[in-house]
């Protein structure tokens, strides 16, 4: 069975940087692109990533998916 991932919606994000900040394996980073609201984004480190929700739970502007690592969605 794969392991749950958190997948991004870039324009969606404004860089905030809350889910940077409360991640508890530092799987997210804070990318030099821009998206066309003029924000950064965050990316996933996909490889670090557990899937644990945490950034979907802090982020204010519904950024993340997170899927059952089958492709189905658990949230988002």
């Amino acid at each position: 069975m794969a392991l749950s991932k958190a997948y991004v919606d870039p324009e969606r994000c404004k860089s905030c940087g809350l889910c940077i900040a409360y991640c508890p394996k530092k799987a997210l980073e804070m990318t030099d692109e821009i998206n066309s609201h003029g924000y950064k984004h965050v990316q996933v480190l996909e490889d670090v990533c557990i899937g644990c929700g945490t950034c979907y739970t802090v982020c204010p502007d519904g950024v993340f998916t997170i899927t059952d690592g089958e492709g189905g969605k658990i949230h988002g």
